[in-house]
């Protein structure tokens, strides 16, 4: 709990109004997490809150680099994420999520941990398919002998007459 402590937020003694608060996140931030894909990255987060009489409203701005797994040739790189996600905590009197983006937390509370969500919003990030980018000529920014291997690999196609005699009634 030592290194998520720093992800609590202590809204209870604030004025109402904005506050910011920042934070890195690194390895160690990846290592809380016991079933995480991810165990790499180096970015930063930039939380508003503008806290409310009956609500808090959080807006994580998230910046930086995580290190993915290249789907074409497995190896890994930095992927650029820049996203900004908004999550509205209203006060009940019980714990629960409403929605994605709304959650209910005791009246009494104080405090709200912050990294779950941090987590939760790198995760969704992350684009489903992870491929080296191009680089500045529109070569491919994967492993050349990989990516030369995988072309020796390739099955070669093989016409069926079958297919090739209807293909001619289509023109």
């Amino acid at each position: 709990m030592g290194y998520k402590r720093q992800f609590l937020i202590s809204f209870g003694g604030l004025k109402l109004g904005n506050h910011r608060f920042d934070f890195e996140i690194d390895k160690g931030f990846f290592e809380e997490f016991e079933s995480s894909e991810y165990n790499n990255g180096l970015l930063r987060v930039k939380l508003e809150m503008e806290k409310q009489e009956r609500m808090l409203t959080l807006t994580f701005d998230i910046t930086g680099s995580l290190e993915v797994i290249c789907d074409r040739c497995l190896d890994p790189f930095p992927l650029a994420i820049a996203k900004t996600h908004r999550l509205f905590v209203k006060f009940g009197s019980e714990s629960q999520e409403e929605s994605e983006d709304v959650i209910v937390i005791r009246e009494g509370e104080t405090r709200f941990d912050v990294s779950q969500y941090i987590y939760e919003y790198i995760v969704l990030s992350v684009p489903i398919r992870h491929v080296h980018p191009d680089d500045e000529e529109a070569n491919s920014g994967c492993n050349p002998e990989f990516l030369k291997r995988l072309n020796e690999l390739k099955p070669t196609e093989k016409s069926d007459p079958r297919w090739d005699a209807l293909k001619e009634l289509k023109r």
